[in-house]
């Protein structure tokens, strides 16, 4: 999924120094993984280890977390079914920015172009 968002950023600008300005909005669900993982730790069984498990943008990281203390099988294959309907979506919208924005050579883009591209018709 990560791997998705990334391409359509890539696809999306020129210069790395482009890219920057769209990364944080990306990388920001792995930082909260990072900080939610002691309170995960020490409560796996807890709401906050559940949602954050149910999560697509940080199920990844949480459910690895979680799964060491027992997790029960429905909760692991509910999140995992999640995580691949997620994965299909941020693919089609990926595949849509790459579309249109591997076109646009030497235009600078800000968020709200990109979001005009996912809705672009042939």
């Amino acid at each position: 999924m990560y791997a998705s968002f990334m391409g359509a950023i890539g696809s999306a600008v020129d210069q790395d120094e482009d890219a920057q300005q769209f990364m944080l909005p990306v990388m920001l669900p792995l930082i909260f993984s990072i900080f939610i993982l002691f309170p995960v730790v020490k409560n796996p069984e807890g709401a906050l280890a559940f949602w954050a498990s149910m999560v697509p943008l940080t199920s990844p990281i949480i459910m690895m977390v979680r799964v060491p203390f027992g997790v029960p099988v429905w909760e692991l294959l509910l999140s995992m079914v999640i995580l691949l309907i997620s994965i299909v979506g941020t693919i089609w919208i990926a595949g849509r920015i790459y579309r249109t924005g591997i076109l646009m050579y030497g235009k600078k883009v800000n968020l709200k172009e990109i979001v005009k591209w996912l809705f672009y018709r042939n």
